[in-house]
C-alpha cells in the first residue's frame, strides 16, 4: 500500500487526544518511508515520520505544537482497512511520550 499524496481526517479519537475532525494530515511515501504535516483543530502545526510494512501497517512518531503552545510527542501504530467506497481507513493506537504519558486510540478516513 501506498500513502503518497494521500489525504486523512479523524473521524474519531480518545478524549486525551488532540486531533479534531478539523485537523488535516497529508501524507507523502518514498519507498517504506512516510512523513505527513498536519494542522488544525486544536494542532498549529505537527509532523510524523513512519515506516509502511508490506501489508500497509504504519509505525510512527510524530511531534506537534498544539493552540495551548505546548510542544506534544507521541508514537503511534497504524493498521489500514479499505472501506465499501475503496477509501483507506486508519486505525490507530498511541501513546504520548510527553505530557501525561496516556494511551489512546483513533480512526482516520481518508478524504
Amino acid at each position: 500500500m501506498n500513502y503518497n499524496g494521500k489525504r486523512f481526517r479523524p473521524v474519531h479519537n480518545s478524549d486525551n487526544g488532540e486531533t479534531t475532525q478539523e485537523t488535516i494530515f497529508n501524507y507523502q511515501q518514498t519507498g517504506n518511508i512516510l512523513t505527513s504535516d498536519y494542522a488544525g483543530g486544536k494542532i498549529e502545526r505537527g509532523h510524523l515520520i513512519g515506516l509502511v510494512d508490506d501489508e500497509g501497517n504504519i509505525d510512527m512518531r510524530y511531534h506537534q505544537v498544539n493552540t495551548d503552545g505546548e510542544l506534544m510527542t507521541g508514537f503511534c501504530s497504524s493498521k489500514p482497512e479499505i472501506t465499501k467506497e475503496g477509501k483507506i481507513r486508519l486505525h490507530e493506537s498511541w501513546q504520548w511520550t510527553s505530557g501525561d504519558r496516556s494511551k489512546g486510540t483513533s480512526i482516520l478516513e481518508e478524504l
